[in-house]
């Protein structure tokens, strides 16, 4: 049960007395314990618009849908801990009525297609544990499904174990951007995957311990990215931690979907500390021998810290100067600055 009472544990001393819902001034709502997100979610008219939501936890499922856009969710606070949104669906988790399971994606405790959406200073958590559900196969426990052009995530915690964000495109061919800055994501088994077009900027990726006998335990990033797009996932200027012993864990495995076997997985680990939880020697690995990793476009560049060291340099691709200077925010965002000035 470490995660419900992490978050019951960040979140009770927050809660305040409620207040009359969605108070609105200026096109701005805000929510407040006993007030549901979703319902203001709902009540926004078209794009644009802010909705702030004060500390408090708040246990719902929500899904911005595509006609909300230009909309911006914050927390009140800058203490992303303050204001917790969470559920607890998995992949198998029985629906209601007996109309199946949820599946990967229908798990997520947030679910956002709406283009040019912005959310900062939150925590987004799925607190579903598979010790609690050994009847449950699909483990697969979604924090955040993210599809929509122009996604930007600020000061975001994402909270999960396995598949923790689901970085995705809104159709097969879409080249959906997403840019996450200075978030915190944590998981086992795949937990920053998808085929979005997502840079991660100066972000702390945090490895779970896990119960299990074998190694790896899991694995950072499953990238699924379309062979026509140029990039899939450019992470830099970050960290990655573990709560697992030394060399538990790998960078990356590349997903290819059965529904796309097409798919040509593209990543960057660049300009980031790389602790000794990710295993230094073999820092990739296969999710299906059919696709070997060393096929995909894997690369790094200028990675420090004792998982970065590179003793065996085939099971290590870096990027060349040259290469390097093609995978940045702004080759990956082209025209879409949300960092700012380059």
């Amino acid at each position: 049960m470490r995660r419900r009472t992490l978050l019951a544990g960040i979140t009770s001393a927050a809660l305040i007395t409620t207040t009359p819902a969605h108070a609105r001034s200026h096109r701005t709502l805000h929510v407040r314990p006993g007030d549901s997100l979703q319902a203001a979610v709902d009540a926004v008219d078209g794009p644009g618009g802010t909705i702030v939501v004060h500390p408090g936890t708040y246990r719902e499922v929500v899904n911005v849908p595509a006609a909300k856009g230009e909309l911006t969710i914050r927390g009140a606070s800058r203490d992303p801990r303050a204001a917790v949104l969470v559920f607890d669906n998995a992949n198998g988790t029985a629906k209601p009525g007996g109309s199946g399971t949820y599946g990967t994606a229908g798990s997520a405790t947030f679910t956002c297609a709406a283009p040019g959406l912005t959310v900062r200073d939150l925590t987004l958590a799925n607190d579903w544990l598979r010790a609690d559900h050994p009847e449950i196969t699909g483990t697969q426990a979604v924090a955040a499904y993210v599809t929509g052009d122009r996604t930007h995530f600020d000061n975001v915690r994402l909270l999960a174990h396995q598949d923790t964000l689901f970085a995705d495109t809104t159709a097969l061919d879409a080249f959906d951007r997403q840019y996450f800055h200075r978030c915190y994501i944590e998981g086992d088994v795949d937990f920053v995957f998808g085929r979005g077009r997502a840079v991660f900027d100066a972000c702390h990726f945090h490895t779970l311990q896990r119960d299990v006998t074998f190694t790896p335990k899991g694995m950072v990033f499953a990238p699924a990215t379309a062979r026509a797009n140029p990039y899939g996932f450019l992470a830099l200027r970050g960290r990655i931690t573990s709560g697992a012993e030394d060399a538990a864990y790998k960078i990356a495995r590349p997903w290819v979907p059965s529904y796309e076997t097409t798919a040509w997985p593209s990543l960057v680990v660049r300009d980031t500390w790389i602790g000794p939880g990710i295993d230094a020697v073999t820092p990739y690995t296969n999710m299906r021998d059919a696709y070997p990793w060393q096929t995909m476009r894997f690369r790094e560049h200028a990675n420090y810290g004792p998982g970065a060291v590179i003793s065996v340099p085939e099971n290590r691709p870096q990027l060349t100067a040259e290469e390097a200077a093609t995978h940045t925010r702004r080759t990956y965002l082209g025209d879409w600055r949300p960092y700012g000035r380059p």
